[in-house]
């Protein structure tokens, strides 16, 4: 993971992003942060185009009006066998979100999908407790749940939460970073979406990149968080600061990842 968020600093991949108006700000900073670079388009007329240009393809879908463009921009990266990212915003909340959610999957092969518990759960059949995109406690057997669910769409889920979840079915694994304040800013979830596009875009074993991408965003956090204190607003930009003043020393040392021995993958 230390040489594939170096990896991203040097090679600036273009990371292509149908998002939400509530965090575009601040995903197009993350995404500058880690070393990337943002585009956010949406118009159905240009999004196949500007893909042809992207490292990697996100889709935050906090606004289902724009769910026409994700497939249209997302069936051309599979034609370019460029990685796509899926965070299901609020998955669960409404019948048509959930519709459009479960659309996209069917026409597009999504490589990653990142959510909370609840939106995981939903999808994946076990259910889960969101309130508007909210998961409300942690959804039980989501462990087994997300494992079943990756072998079953195959694709990568990254389950976020107190403790995270990423599997592909055959491989699982615990990430432990992180730090409770992150929940106290908007958008701090859709950020980790935008991380592990980066990593997408520059490691193709997408199980190591979704893995890398929540160690690194959680170590940032839990910097960002000491320095912050009990300050959300605080803590908001020197998250920003704090990814970006990475070191390999920083990962290395605070790299938390277990590997459970429950799961069925």
């Amino acid at each position: 993971m230390v040489e594939d968020f170096f990896r991203i600093r040097q090679e600036k991949p273009l990371i292509q992003q149908i998002t939400n108006f509530v965090v575009q700000n601040e995903t197009a900073n993350m995404t500058l942060c880690v070393g990337a670079l943002p585009v956010m388009v949406w118009e159905i007329e240009e999004v196949a185009e500007m893909v042809t240009h992207a490292g990697a393809l996100l889709f935050n879908v906090g606004n289902i009006t724009w769910a026409d463009s994700m497939i249209v921009a997302g069936k051309k990266a599979n034609e370019l066998g460029i990685p796509v990212i899926l965070d299901p915003v609020g998955a669960g909340a409404t019948k048509p979100r959930t519709d459009a959610i479960k659309r996209i999957i069917s026409e597009v092969k999504i490589d990653i999908i990142r959510g909370n518990s609840a939106e995981i759960g939903i999808l994946a059949g076990a259910g889960g407790k969101i309130k508007g995109v909210e998961a409300v406690g942690e959804s039980e057997g989501i462990l087994d749940a997300a494992c079943d669910y990756a072998k079953r769409e195959g694709f990568v889920v990254s389950v976020t939460g107190s403790e995270d979840i990423v599997t592909d079915g055959k491989r699982t694994a615990l990430v432990k970073n992180g730090h409770p304040i992150m929940a106290m800013v908007t958008g701090t979830g859709c950020m980790s979406t935008t991380v592990t596009a980066a990593f997408a875009a520059v490691q193709r074993d997408y199980f190591r990149a979704a893995v890398g991408a929540l160690v690194v965003y959680g170590i940032a956090g839990e910097k960002a968080a000491a320095e912050a204190g009990n300050r959300p607003g605080t803590f908001h930009t020197l998250l920003y600061d704090s990814i970006y003043g990475l070191t390999r020393e920083d990962i290395m040392g605070g790299a938390k990842v277990g590997f459970p021995v429950s799961s069925r993958a």
